[in-house]
């Protein structure tokens, strides 16, 4: 058939093109109401689907709204696929059944990206296609701009920059979005049957603290303060817990003034919990039952494609000692190391050092860069050095170590978690060393958090803890290479610098 796209020229300016739909908007704005305020549907597209064999053969009428998506056709007929949130119906349109002035709107004046509801019942054409006969129709929208010329248009970057384009253009990323909301729904599910409370906690804080990382700072004027966006909530939920609540959770909006890759934003969505009389242990056993639960729900029958990896979550994940780890891949025990020793071992590794990285920042540098491109399998990572946990109870058997887990999926970390720390002595100890780091340049040391150390004298029992990027967890559940993929509205840089 011969293809009536209005004539769009893709050699043609935008402007133009714009110009070219104002006057058809004007056109019909004398025939029809161009911005009505509702509509009345009986099927969406998955419905009519669903109801073919009733529908059809009862003649009954359905009334369908959409946005077009192409138009062919030849003189008297059209063919115009439109589509809904779930999918695409084909209306056929008949100059014979429309009389010639409703026709020619449809064939002059309505353009490709314009929303329209049509009327009429339901066939099947000689190429199998389920249709509908349009009977009448009702203009919803008009859409000024053009769509982009078909997929070919829409890039990553374009993708993530406007993301009404590809949800317009592409069934894929509406699913995956749709996936995304399945998949936190079912979290909180699991959360609710362990006996969880769900909690909501500031995201503008005094201070910020509950993680390593550079805030971001804004000004509150009524109260003439500074105020931090929390980088983490952990602080307060645990507070809940001094208060006398043994199970709470909360998913989260965190942020974090750092670098942009495919795996970080700047604004993210955590996961965190704690429970009262609970250890490290005891969350391990949590978090595996919940990443099973989902790889069981979400992929296949417990295992996951990711790239060119394939992963296994019905077996019990490996536990593996995080210096153990770096001592298999540098030869050496790093814990009988000085910190100038430890840095000659970064450097010999081809590790670029900053003045203003400690010990703790070396360590963690060297298990990024040497062991967790290894950690494709489930894999618990334990008992890490106390530097790199001030918020972390001391190992029960081993010196120098904390009793924390970092959960690694396909190559990245997917949980955090310790025995919280719950003597305020030690408490006010790590954070002073922290302190000690802000002075030194770390800006992303945690400052002394007076409110926090007094709840937690007031008496905190043993708890444990555990945080999980939600962004993160949608990539690997969604096979999604690239964090902007899982974000509808990701943060860029303004285009053209600008």
């Amino acid at each position: 058939m011969a293809s009536t796209e209005n004539n769009e020229n893709q050699q043609e300016s935008p402007h133009r093109l714009i110009e070219g739909r104002l006057e058809k908007m004007a056109e019909l704005g004398e025939k029809v109401e161009l911005y009505p305020y509702s509509y009345d549907r009986t099927h969406n597209s998955v419905q009519a689907r669903a109801d073919e064999s009733q529908l059809v053969e009862s003649e009954t009428k359905v009334r369908f709204p959409g946005r077009i998506m192409a138009k062919r056709g030849t003189g008297k007929t059209l063919f115009v696929p439109i589509s809904d949130e779930w999918g695409t119906l084909q209306a056929y349109f008949r100059k014979d059944d429309l009389g010639e002035e409703r026709f020619d709107q449809v064939k002059r004046l309505i353009d490709i990206g314009d929303w329209i509801g049509v009327e009429g019942t339901l066939f099947r054409t000689r190429t199998d296609e389920l249709t509908v006969k349009v009977e009448d129709f009702t203009f919803l929208a008009k859409a000024i701009r053009p769509l982009p010329e078909k997929f070919h248009d829409m890039s990553l970057e374009n993708k993530s920059r406007r993301r009404h384009l590809d949800l317009a253009m592409n069934l894929e990323s509406r699913e995956r979005f749709k996936l995304r909301s399945a998949i936190i729904t079912d979290i909180r599910g699991f959360f609710s049957d362990e006996e969880y409370l769900e909690v909501e906690t500031p995201v503008l804080q005094p201070l910020y603290g509950g993680a390593t990382a550079r805030p971001f700072v804004t000004h509150h004027n009524a109260l003439d303060m500074t105020l931090y966006m929390r980088i983490a909530d952990e602080l307060y939920l645990k507070r809940l817990i001094v208060g006398g609540f043994e199970r709470v959770y909360e998913i989260a909006k965190d942020f974090r003034n750092e670098g942009m890759d495919r795996t970080h934003n700047p604004e993210f969505t955590m996961l965190e919990c704690y429970a009262a009389y609970w250890d490290y242990h005891d969350m391990m056993d949590l978090t595996e039952r919940l990443i099973r639960r989902l790889a069981i729900t979400f992929g296949n029958e417990g295992k996951l494609t990711y790239g060119d990896l394939e992963m296994d979550f019905n077996q019990p994940f490996a536990r593996l000692r995080f210096m153990d780890a770096l001592e298999e891949k540098t030869g050496q025990d790093l814990m009988t190391l000085s910190d100038d020793e430890v840095a000659a071992v970064a450097k010999s590794k081809g590790i670029t050092l900053k003045k203003t990285m400690g010990r703790d920042k070396i360590l963690d540098e060297l298990f990024s860069e040497l062991v967790e491109p290894d950690l494709i399998q489930p894999t618990f990572v334990m008992d890490h050095p106390k530097e790199l946990s001030p918020l972390a109870k001391a190992h029960r058997e081993s010196d120098g170590l904390v009793e924390r887990f970092e959960l690694f999926v396909a190559g990245f970390e997917l949980a955090n978690s310790f025995s919280e720390l719950n003597d305020p002595r030690e408490q006010r100890s790590r954070f002073m060393d922290q302190k000690a780091l802000i002075e030194a340049g770390d800006d992303e040391a945690q400052p002394i958090d007076e409110d926090f150390l007094q709840a937690m004298e007031q008496g905190m029992p043993p708890t444990g803890g555990m945080g999980m990027g939600i962004d993160r967890l949608v990539m690997l559940l969604t096979d999604s290479n690239n964090i902007r993929d899982i974000l509808l509205f990701p943060h860029m840089r303004p285009e053209g610098g600008q």
